[in-house]
């Protein structure tokens, strides 16, 4: 293992603008949460964005508050300013568009800013009501190219909305040698060293056998266990199987998006998982 402390990847500028897209909805609530957490632990921007089919019936108003939310997790005292808030270090960005394509919308201001992390919420559908709904969040994590975490809807995730506290303790990391599996092990350390928990269990989870594992680098820090499991079966049942054999708070993996013809009818493989996970999941492409 490597010491955490002296790897100079590690450092607050892991995240520059995350950017959260919002339909106003409970779940996109839940999704804030989590957006507005890291921004604070990364002190950098939060860009909210919402798409209307009519301008009339939507104002920035109907965003979730910055400000009441930080007092009501007692970031800030009741009452405060917006310079208190700028005080913090963050930078909050409100934007709403009209457009009749959200997924278009939403891409469209990806290319104007330079975020590195969407935080968006997602239904999970299968069957007949997936293809009735329109998705938005797999095609803006696959089009867009970015670092995505996927909020399922009835899930409070591993930020509480009420009080902000972190609820971190298992992250499940799926490795295979494609894509490159060192991405997702480093993109975990890096994110959990900077919410820090109070303490965590990091899994490495291979479905294959155990001559084939790839080799990662992984980092030692106060308070981290680090464990592998190796397993054999359809990579994205034993990855649900061990999500909640494991109580997973947060499954992190690299991904290539679509690789072929049955890719693009039922989904990727992460795609696969976040229609049947119970937490949230972190989805890094990898640019290769």
């Amino acid at each position: 293992m490597n010491d955490l402390n002296n790897n100079s990847n590690f450092n607050n500028k892991f995240l520059n603008t995350v950017f959260h897209p919002s339909d106003f909805s409970k779940a996109s609530e839940i999704a804030f949460a989590h957006a507005l957490k890291l921004t604070i632990s990364a002190n950098s921007t939060l860009e909210l964005f919402h798409v209307t089919h009519d301008s009339r019936s939507s104002n920035v108003d109907h965003f979730p508050s910055v400000r009441r939310t930080l007092e009501q997790w007692k970031v800030l005292p009741i009452g405060s300013t917006s310079s208190q808030v700028a005080a913090l270090g963050i930078y909050i960005k409100k934007k709403i568009v009209s457009g009749a394509d959200t997924v278009r919308s939403v891409l469209h201001q990806l290319k104007k800013n330079n975020s590195n992390l969407v935080v968006l919420a997602t239904h999970q559908r299968d069957g007949i009501s997936q293809i009735l709904h329109k998705a938005v969040a797999e095609p803006v994590s696959r089009q867009s190219g970015i670092m995505t975490l996927f909020v399922p809807h009835g899930t409070e995730g591993f930020v509480s909305l009420k009080d902000g506290n972190i609820n971190l303790r298992n992250i499940l990391i799926p490795i295979t040698h494609n894509p490159d599996p060192q991405l997702a092990v480093d993109t975990a350390s890096i994110l959990t060293n900077m919410l820090k928990p109070e303490k965590i269990k990091l899994t490495l989870l291979h479905v294959g056998d155990k001559s084939d594992i790839p080799k990662v680098k992984t980092y030692t820090k106060k308070n981290w266990t680090w464990e592998t499991v190796i397993t054999k079966g359809n990579i994205v049942d034993q990855i649900l199987y061990t999500e909640e054999e494991c109580s997973s708070d947060l499954i992190v993996m690299s991904t290539q998006g679509h690789t072929g013809l049955l890719d693009n009818f039922r989904g990727s493989t992460t795609e696969q998982i976040l229609r049947n996970s119970y937490c949230p999941v972190l989805a890094i492409p990898d640019k290769k």
